[in-house]
């Protein structure tokens, strides 16, 4: 991808380049994607998406939630979880911008750390999409995105837009 260049199902360029020597960031985060294996016990996770929600395994008796997908609850040892949907909205933890290439051709890309609303232990690592690198910050409200490849649909963050209430 040459600077300035749409990642898949961008509309343009995505950042002002901070700390990238002036590089533009993909709007939609790496060209290639690395897809995750689908197994049963992660396949609401990855599929999910296909409705636009974002699922999370949830105890049955405590009702804490569970990520990554376990067979058991970490906080009472449960074997009672099931996959419950989630609002999508996080707060950004932590971020950077990925410059090393390790895929041939590609370019720069926002990497954050995201909490959920419901549960600030419950983070993922995920592409931050649609933001200039220079506008993200910690604590910035940001809410899910589904990009879809094959049967997987990858759960992406970009700033939140509406009411948070």
């Amino acid at each position: 991808m040459t600077a300035g260049a749409t990642g898949p199902g961008g509309s343009g360029p995505g950042g002002s380049g901070a700390g990238t020597g002036g590089t533009a960031l993909p709007a939609r985060g790496p060209a290639l994607r690395l897809l995750p294996r689908i197994e049963p016990e992660n396949e609401f996770f990855w599929t999910g998406g296909a409705d636009g929600r974002l699922r999370f395994l949830r105890c049955g008796a405590c009702r804490a939630y569970v990520h990554p997908p376990s067979p058991r609850c970490p906080d009472c040892l449960s074997s009672e979880l099931a996959p419950e949907e989630v609002s999508g909205r996080a707060t950004v933890v932590a971020h950077t911008i990925n410059v090393q290439e390790w895929i041939p051709g590609s370019g720069p890309y926002l990497i954050g750390l995201v909490a959920i609303e419901e549960d600030e232990r419950v983070r993922l690592t995920t592409n931050l999409v649609d933001v200039a690198a220079a506008e993200v910050r910690t604590g910035m409200a940001v809410e899910v995105v589904f990009d879809h490849h094959d049967d997987v649909y990858l759960p992406l963050f970009r700033p939140a837009t509406g009411d948070r209430a």
